[in-house]
């Protein structure tokens, strides 16, 4: 579930979890990063480590769908927003992360968005076409360093809200991250910590192949 798209019509904007957990491993940040653009095994042509990365970003999905913290943070939405409830809930925890930043990494948020946008602008030309079209508004609005802010998240979902022509009305779950925030505070903090264990030991196995 954690940070990627479960429907056609959904464009993931979660991406910061992916990045980070790529250990400031450029070429494996790139496959995190595009891997929900990338069908079944197209990635063929790629740099070897971005194919990693692409193994390692939906290992990290299937860890997180059978984990129960996010299942439990997602049930408390689902009898409003159904199936949109666990986007929604990667959205929230890609928040607690943009939020407490400095508790995971000695690098200022800003400054480590910064050099990741740097790094995709460095490798475009492998990017996939739908990543190529979305980097300019992405840059130019700065998700990444937004998602720290509530105002930030407000706005994804209205976007994420329009995507689905209104269907999903995922524009009012800012109300329900401020009615539970400290719940779903506290589930994605002890998520994430565990996350972390799993994401390491998958990297370092998949870097030793």
């Amino acid at each position: 579930m954690y940070f990627h798209s479960h429907n056609e019509d959904l464009e993931p904007m979660n991406f910061l979890a992916h990045i980070y957990l790529s250990f400031e491993d450029d070429e494996i940040a790139i496959g995190n990063f595009i891997a929900d653009s990338i069908r079944s095994n197209n990635y063929r042509h790629l740099p070897p480590k971005v194919q990693k990365g692409i193994l390692l970003h939906r290992a990290i999905d299937t860890y997180t769908d059978s984990h129960n913290t996010p299942r439990r943070s997602s049930k408390r939405l689902h009898k409003n927003y159904g199936h949109y409830s666990r986007v929604i809930v990667d959205i929230y925890y890609d928040h607690f992360l943009a939020k407490n930043w400095g508790q995971y990494c000695d690098v200022p948020l800003n400054s480590y968005v910064d050099r990741f946008y740097d790094l995709l602008e460095t490798n475009y030309k492998i990017l996939p076409d739908g990543i190529q079209r979305m980097m300019p508004y992405m840059i130019a609005d700065n998700w990444l360093l937004n998602y720290s802010k509530m105002e930030g998240i407000g706005r994804v979902l209205k976007g994420m809200n329009r995507r689905t022509n209104n269907k999903s009305k995922m524009n009012f779950a800012i109300f329900d991250l401020e009615s539970h925030y400290d719940d779903f505070e506290t589930e994605f903090t002890s998520f994430f910590e565990e996350l972390i264990v799993f994401s390491k030991q998958k990297y370092i196995s998949l870097c030793k192949e």
